[in-house]
């Protein structure tokens, strides 16, 4: 059998041993520690924003930027349908109810216009949502100013999950710098990792600090044990900010990598009747592409249909996987409100991610391309 190819594997840059070695050698190998103090400040340095606080997972940020935002049992919190579930869970935790709001075509990522119809239909019925959770999806900005304006027009503040997104750019600002409080994910399959990681990111150091109380079980300032508010156990280990401190040296050049990945994909597939691409709608996008994606459209490809191409991949050993399943339609959040238009669950039935990784040899990648237009010739 051929060897696995993965569709994101952690690729290390040579440099994590440095800030491990140096962990191990002052003994910082318990949690929190000089790796954490300085890999937030290069966070907020590379994403142009105050401060930052990195945690155990993009999760657990999202869960501490609604508990810092007030949000409490029975309110309601606009979603994105089309993401992972992590980007909705939290909602839950906290006994709040998502609100889930569809894609529009160009981005995939929240439609702006049905997020004014989701707002204001909420308002009518005496239940304005509190906070509105913005995903930039397989690393494709959202549309913001649209977005930002709705925000600030209804004032309801705005979680930006740029989990897929760091290294992403709308009109020259990074994503993660535009939320009231922004997200980062750096879980193994992302385009940088710290093994299992994530950050909360915001100018407004009094978010950032907060997060850093609540994320160290809320331990008051006392000699003792002392505790006056619920706190959880949510902060990133100093041996695991190391790795991370690491891989952010080479964020860019992964970047490059993966944007090359797509553009190799783009050229040899893009003229397939049936087969399409994620593509940046104009100048201001700028994704970090952690993921190439493409759509089949099996009437043009003569019967074809995504799951066939992807059936075709793992018999070659190749891993592939659908487009996010939408959230509206998971049993588990069936029960909860949804504005939706058709996009995402059309992008599910017929989307595929294709391996991206920067670490992807021109061989491997040779070997898809094949793989799959030999699929596509039957």
């Amino acid at each position: 059998m051929n060897p696995k190819i993965w569709l994101s594997s952690p690729h290390q840059s040579g440099k994590e041993m440095k800030y491990i070695n140096e962990a191990f050698a002052s003994n910082w190998i318990a949690p929190l520690g000089p790796n954490v103090d300085n890999f937030e400040k290069e966070l907020a340095n590379y994403l142009s924003v105050k401060g930052g606080a990195a945690m155990s997972s993009g999760t657990a940020a999202i869960h501490l930027a609604l508990i810092i935002l007030g949000i409490k049992p029975g309110d309601e919190v606009i979603c994105s349908s089309f993401t992972f579930a992590a980007s909705a869970n939290p909602i839950v935790y906290l006994g709040a109810s998502p609100v889930f709001v569809d894609s529009e075509p160009e981005t995939w990522n929240m439609d702006p216009d049905l997020l004014i119809e989701a707002i204001e239909d909420r308002i009518r019925l005496g239940k304005k949502p509190k906070a509105i959770i913005i995903v930039h999806l397989y690393g494709m900005p959202a549309k913001m100013k649209e977005i930002l304006e709705i925000s600030s027009k209804y004032d309801i503040p705005l979680i930006e999950d740029a989990a897929e997104a760091i290294g992403s750019e709308y009109n020259g600002k990074k994503c993660g710098s535009f939320g009231a409080i922004s997200i980062l994910s750096f879980n193994g399959n992302k385009i940088i990792t710290t093994s299992g990681g994530g950050a909360l990111m915001s100018d407004e150091l009094n978010y950032v600090e907060t997060a850093r109380f609540l994320s160290t079980q809320a331990a008051d300032k006392a000699v003792h044990y002392q505790h006056s508010k619920i706190g959880y156990n949510y902060r990133l280990s100093n041996i695991l900010a190391g790795i991370g401190r690491g891989q952010l040296e080479v964020l860019d050049s992964r970047v490059t990598s993966r944007r090359a990945v797509f553009s190799k994909y783009y050229s040899y597939l893009s003229n397939i009747d049936g087969v399409s691409f994620h593509l940046e709608p104009d100048i201001k996008f700028h994704s970090n592409r952690w993921l190439t994606t493409i759509v089949i459209d099996p009437i043009q490809t003569g019967g074809i249909d995504r799951e066939d191409i992807r059936l075709a991949l793992e018999k070659e050993n190749i891993e592939s996987r659908p487009l996010w399943k939408p959230l509206h339609i998971q049993p588990v959040f069936l029960s909860y409100t949804a504005y939706t238009n058709g996009v995402s669950e059309n992008l599910f039935v017929n989307g595929l991610c294709l391996p991206s990784g920067s670490n992807l040899s021109e061989v491997d990648l040779g070997r898809i391309i094949e793989c799959i237009k030999a699929k596509l010739k039957k």
